[in-house]
């Protein structure tokens, strides 16, 4: 069973940037498909943006631009770096991962793991 560690969350003002990882434990990170989602309070979980396993991207409308994910296989990491950040990209964010390929990646219904979520806010 891999396990997902983010990091990476904080406070920052509106306009400004912030770099979030996820550590996996599995050796066979390079077989997984990884995606970034968030959920803020009172509201669902919503993707955010995947990547996999060959590195081609995936973004949702309200951050393509903004937003860009990567991986580094030999870390058996993933990251999302965040640029221009609004308050409402206020939320806890969560990495998620599967084996193999993801058909529809906005659905969290396609990640089998997921991390223990990191706390972004964005001041105005």
């Amino acid at each position: 069973q891999v396990q997902l560690v983010e990091s990476g969350g904080g406070l920052v003002q509106a306009g400004g940037s912030l770099r979030l990882s996820c550590a996996a434990s599995e050796g066979t990170f390079s077989s997984y498909a990884m995606g970034w989602f968030r959920q803020a309070p009172g509201k669902e979980r919503e993707f955010v943006a995947g990547i996999s396993r060959t590195g081609n991207t995936y973004y949702s409308d309200s951050v393509k631009g903004r937003f860009a994910i990567s991986r580094d296989n030999a870390k058996n990491t993933v990251y999302l770096r965040m640029n221009g950040l609004k308050p409402e990209d206020t939320a806890v964010y969560y990495c998620a991962g599967t084996r193999g390929t993801v058909s529809r990646w906005p659905s969290p219904n396609a990640y089998d793991y997921w991390g223990q979520g990191t706390q972004v806010t964005v001041s105005s």
